[in-house]
């Protein structure tokens, strides 16, 4: 399934570079089409805008030149090809083609689109190999730069992964962890189009589709709004474990359009400050409806909370391109800087206000909302990265522990809430129905179809740590030790 999804996106997004080359050209089958080398060396010339060497026939002498030259290009861009030979190519092997494009896609695709964010996210450029290089050991090491670049591929899809929960966070709790299970909602990717092109999506309906609906809803504005290519069809997302680069690869393509989106100096600076005057009021209209609602019942508070939310929800459409800008620190303006502290101030002051309702939930479900927060704050964290393995191995562990303690809670949690009688002594709703509709939702699609992968991800996590200390112990054992005494403290150790 994952080799079929894969060869399928790679094949679509080669289609649409290659739709650029002069002249076009198109692959219909991935693994046949590459041995001959020409439409490597087509889709290589499109993404690098360099003219590249090559033989004219078909051959196989003429072919296997062909390729040898797109691999020798690729090196040039001290791209790592591990275990990718020509003959394998010309083989036409699956998992060696679908490995040579991933690089491809990853270097000429996601890596230089991650790179704009390098600055706004805090990661490390590619850009600070120049400075490792002037350095003149640096120079004399090229272990040192490969371990720069390998750090900056963790970051580029880390990148993209903090790129895409921003665009989600102004939508209220959509949440993305990874490139897996956590778009199959399809929600995420409705998310983004909405903060690209306002209107174009109803959130609150998708809300309440299925998974498939949201999905094909979401490719097909994305194709025909948007222009990007419909790279994946819905049950290749909406499925236990989704295939990672296929995904990758897809959303990769929103941030392209985000980049082309920028608009004139003047327009922006303009649209800044009628967004920083439009928070200004919400601040003054949340601030009086918090003090009109003091006096008010839970379910009268809850109301008047999904009031102003729709219509906040509504009214910051039209700031959604420069609220969700990507500039660092130093390229904003006074006033771009004053609508993120605006902004900043105004959802964290609306975030307060939601805890503090969800605490005056009745019993039992307060409880049952303290839950929830607590295994989707455990669910949204980062993967501990530590380079000390024996410490992992700790901390992974801890993490199972608590995970485990909380979701031997789900089979209670999920019988109270349908069996919560919702009325009061005077028959009068003590929730909103919208509410336990939410709760309702997050147990099922954001707990109950994820915990199983949550878990392996855990013990991979684990299972990874005991093999790198496994592996560091082991390398000891090269060391020649020629006394009795040494040996019994090397055993001891173990």
């Amino acid at each position: 399934q994952r080799e079929f999804t894969q060869k399928k996106t790679f094949t679509s997004w080669i289609n649409s570079i290659l739709a650029k080359h002069t002249p076009p050209s198109v692959i219909s089958d991935l693994y046949t089409d590459i041995q001959q080398g020409h439409l490597l060396l087509d889709l290589l010339e499109v993404l690098s805008g360099q003219h590249l060497p090559r033989e004219k026939g078909f051959n196989t002498f003429q072919c296997r030149s062909n390729i040898e030259n797109a691999l020798a290009f690729l090196k040039s861009r001290s791209l790592k090809l591990i275990n990718i030979h020509v003959a394998d190519i010309i083989e036409g092997k699956p998992s060696i083609v679908l490995g040579l494009i991933w690089t491809i896609i990853f270097h000429f695709h996601i890596e230089e689109l991650a790179r704009t964010l390098a600055c706004t996210y805090n990661q490390p450029s590619l850009d600070c190999s120049s400075a490792v290089d002037c350095s003149p050991k640096a120079s004399r090491s090229a272990k040192k730069s490969a371990k720069i670049k390998e750090r900056w591929k963790i970051s580029a899809t880390k990148a993209l992964l903090l790129w895409a929960k921003e665009q989600c966070s102004l939508h209220g709790s959509i949440n993305v962890t990874d490139f897996k299970s956590s778009w199959r909602s399809g929600l995420p990717f409705l998310a983004i189009i909405q903060t690209l092109r306002p209107g174009l999506v109803d959130l609150e309906k998708a809300k309440a589709r299925s998974n498939k609906e949201n999905l094909k809803e979401a490719f097909r504005i994305a194709e025909l709004e948007l222009n990007i290519p419909r790279l994946l069809e819905p049950e290749d997302v909406d499925i236990m474990n989704p295939d990672e680069k296929s995904i990758m690869t897809y959303v990769a393509q929103f941030l392209q359009y985000s980049r082309n989106l920028l608009e004139s100096e003047e327009d922006t600076q303009e649209k800044v400050r009628e967004a920083v005057s439009w928070l200004a009021a919400q601040e003054k209209k949340l601030a009086k409806l918090l003090i009109d609602a003091e006096n008010e019942t839970y379910y009268q508070k809850y109301k008047e909370m999904m009031s102003f939310m729709e219509a906040f929800n509504q009214g910051k459409n039209p700031f959604l391109p420069v609220l969700s800008s990507k500039r660092s620190e130093a390229e904003l303006s006074e006033g771009q800087k004053q609508m993120r502290e605006e902004w900043d101030k105004l959802i964290s002051q609306i975030n307060e206000w939601k805890v503090k309702l969800d605490q005056m939930l009745p019993s039992p479900l307060d409880s049952i909302e303290a839950w929830l927060q607590e295994v989707e704050h455990l669910q949204a964290e980062d993967l501990p990265d530590l380079q000390d393995p024996f410490k992992a191995i700790f901390v992974f562990r801890e993490i199972i522990v608590i995970f485990k303690g909380l979701m031997d809670c789900f089979d209670s949690h999920l019988d109270t809430l349908q069996s919560f009688k919702n009325e009061d002594e005077k028959n009068m709703p003590l929730v909103l129905p919208e509410k336990l509709e939410e709760m309702k939702r997050r147990l099922f699609s954001n707990i109950r179809f994820t915990n199983s992968n949550t878990f392996l991800e855990y013990h991979y996590g684990l299972c990874s740590a005991i093999a790198n200390e496994v592996m560091l112990k082991l390398n000891i054992w090269d060391m020649k030790y020629g006394t009795k005494e040494s040996v019994e403290s090397l055993l001891e150790n173990w």
